[in-house]
């Protein structure tokens, strides 16, 4: 007998588990596979810091106990000075937060099967994607096929509807901490607070973390790209794990700050433009495509829109008296992406690569600048609106500019 659903999903992540959720919850016979045992679940997976906003818990349903710390504030730091504003933020305990989404997507009928490793498709006569192999030689057959396996991809790669490029993948470490002194009189006062410091000394072409999850326990970390930027300030031979060791040693945040359980995360996601997202019969979502916000590194709420609307698409698709999956049917998953998902993605991810170029220097006057410029100009170059983003430029930025388009246009 075929082992056949409408929809089949690899990796249980929160796009996997959430796009689970949804088409489970409109009655389709759903089957989630995922690579980690289920009495483990998610201990390999365990990577994210987990910052995300209000927004997305109630827009996705997401229960108050899986937060550990609701925050008010976001401040950015450069090396010597620090700008803060207030958006409120939730700080999740991204395992609860998993095994959460998975347990609901049960419960509203979805299926799943761990230490269920998808290894590659199987394609019908025409070269259509029909199933996929897992756990060995097992097999599963569906409607629609979707890899939510994040950088691993490989029922996308496999497909050539993904490209992630090793020179944009960025590579992160987190510690969880006791004892952080989360209001040093040096600095912003971080007990309700995100922060993110732009310094090349500490996270050289990347950015370094402080959540706060209570009154002297946070999520500590760092990430960084390998490119230009990081080979330009990284000092040689340095390791990830020896920028944040280098970091707690010499901030005086961390003089008393201790290891929670020997809690460390590690992660990596591609900060590119994503190319295909579909192809017949199948939809890529996640980190994947990569949905990933290139210039603050948030992916639970990209990642989460990106599995709605792949559902919405999909039960756009199946609703239809001929259930249409052909690519031109699924081609409603791409709008969607680029319309709600990630709007304007092409100019947040070219400020974020002017960003990591500049010097430390630049960024410290980017904090004067950031304290000076009203609320809704900000609002706007976050967005990816190019004449606010051109408000916050320099005439002296004119060799940063320059910079940039000898790396992405004379190359």
């Amino acid at each position: 007998m075929v082992d056949r659903y409408d929809v089949v999903i690899a990796g249980a992540g929160p796009a996997g588990a959430q796009c689970a959720r949804d088409l489970a919850a409109r009655g389709y016979d759903v089957v989630v596979l995922e690579t980690e045992p289920e009495d483990e679940f998610p201990r390999q997976s365990n990577k994210s810091t987990a910052g995300t906003f209000p927004s997305m818990m109630a827009s996705f349903g997401i229960p108050d106990d899986v937060v550990m710390q609701y925050t008010d504030d976001v401040v950015l730091e450069s090396p010597n000075d620090y700008y803060e504003t207030y958006q409120p933020g939730a700080v999740l305990e991204f395992a609860e937060f998993k095994r959460f989404l998975v347990a609901d997507g049960r419960e509203k009928g979805a299926e799943y099967r761990f230490d269920s490793r998808v290894s590659r498709p199987i394609l019908d006569d025409d070269g259509v994607i029909e199933g996929v192999r897992y756990a060995g030689d097992e097999e599963v057959y569906g409607d629609v096929i979707v890899d939510a396996t994040g950088p691993a991809a490989p029922v996308a790669s496999a497909l050539d509807v993904v490209d992630l490029r090793r020179e944009n993948q960025a590579i992160g470490i987190e510690y969880e901490l006791e004892g952080v002194e989360m209001n040093h009189p040096d600095y912003a006062d971080l007990r309700r607070a995100m922060m993110l410091r732009l310094d090349h000394e500490i996270a050289p072409g990347g950015y370094s973390w402080i959540f706060a999850t209570g009154e002297d326990t946070a999520k500590v970390g760092l990430c960084y790209i390998q490119n230009d930027s990081h080979r330009e300030f990284a000092a040689e031979g340095q390791t990830i794990d020896g920028y944040l060791a280098e970091w707690l040693e010499n901030d005086p945040r961390f003089a008393d700050a201790e290891q929670l359980g020997g809690k460390v995360h590690r992660g990596s996601a591609h900060i590119q433009m994503p190319d295909r997202m579909h192809t017949d019969g199948f939809l890529a979502i996640g980190d994947t495509v990569p949905s990933i916000d290139p210039l603050w590194g948030e992916g639970i709420h990209k990642g989460m829109k990106s599995a709605r609307a792949a559902a919405v698409t999909i039960d756009q698709c199946l609703t239809d008296s001929g259930r249409p999956t052909d690519a031109d049917s699924l081609a409603t998953y791409d709008r969607l992406w680029h319309e709600e998902v990630a709007p304007r993605m092409r100019a947040r991810l070219m400020l974020t690569e002017m960003l990591y170029l500049a010097p430390n220097e630049r960024y410290d006057r980017f904090m004067r600048d950031l304290q000076t410029t009203d609320d809704d100009t900000l609002a706007l170059a976050n967005e990816g609106h190019k004449r606010a983003m051109a408000k916050l430029l320099h005439l002296s930025d004119l060799p940063l500019l320059a910079k940039y388009a000898r790396e992405h246009f004379l190359s």
